[in-house]
């Protein structure tokens, strides 16, 4: 195992499958500690027990980002059971609400933002608060290419919340950095995930679609996702401060 982390506390969001899956178990290998959170509790069981079988340590907390008891009681546990939260990744989210924007349903419209943003916002609050009690600490968001950077017709309302969460990020990072909390987000392109595939649509097409239209030609895989959020939350990018980091294939370039 690596010691880029060693024995730092690490709170993943969203980490029953996907990035904070593969985000959890890339930090436990190097060397952090983890607690993971999400709604379902058998998912976060696997994650913990992959994180066990590559030699970390990790507890699962289940809980709804949308809700703020949730997310405190989140963030209390990280602090009980390790005594400190060094490292966040807000990670969960949905993609809700698909569709031409005169037709989207508004209770689809709150529900995406529920989650995508106001779970980040209270989040992040409870993540400050904690790391302004230690002298610091980092956090990393999860945004999107979508909406920040390009547009795809249909997904305006899932574009909307990650524009959001990119400019919360950012107005975050500006207010806190003085306190030794570094903030950034990451806004990956369709990466090996289920929420990539499109209605009716299997791996094989997906890859038949995505090496079509991406000028890569291929799919993100969770090892570079989870490997640029782990260089955020490095020391090496100490100096890297309310950046909106693309990784996207060059879709957006």
């Amino acid at each position: 195992m690596s010691t880029r982390f060693p024995d730092k506390v690490v709170l993943v969001t969203g980490a029953g499958a996907g990035i904070g899956r593969a985000t959890a178990v890339s930090f436990a290998r190097e060397g952090a500690k983890v607690v993971v959170s999400g709604r379902r509790q058998e998912p976060l069981a696997e994650t913990v027990k992959e994180v066990e079988n590559a030699g970390g340590t990790a507890t699962y907390v289940v809980a709804d980002v949308s809700k703020e008891d949730d997310v405190t009681r989140t963030v209390k546990h990280a602090v009980d059971e390790y005594g400190r939260l060094d490292i966040a990744v807000n990670n969960a989210g949905v993609l809700a609400a698909t569709g031409p924007v005169a037709d989207i349903d508004v209770q689809d419209w709150d529900y995406l933002f529920d989650v995508n943003v106001k779970g980040v916002l209270l989040s992040m609050q409870q993540e400050i608060r904690q790391m302004k009690t230690q002298g610091g600490g980092v956090i990393v968001n999860l945004s999107s290419v979508l909406g920040p950077h390009i547009r795809v017709p249909g997904t305006g309302a899932y574009g909307a919340s990650k524009a959001a969460v990119s400019a919360l990020s950012r107005a975050a990072a500006r207010e806190y950095i003085r306190d030794g909390i570094r903030i950034n987000a990451v806004s990956p392109a369709s990466a090996d995930t289920t929420m990539s595939l499109r209605p009716g649509e299997d791996d094989a097409a997906r890859a038949k679609r995505v090496e079509e239209t991406s000028p890569l030609g291929r799919i993100g895989t969770l090892d570079e996702v989870s490997g640029t959020i782990l260089w955020l939350a490095s020391d090496e990018a100490g100096f890297a401060v309310g950046q909106d980091l693309v990784i996207d294939g060059g879709a957006s370039a």
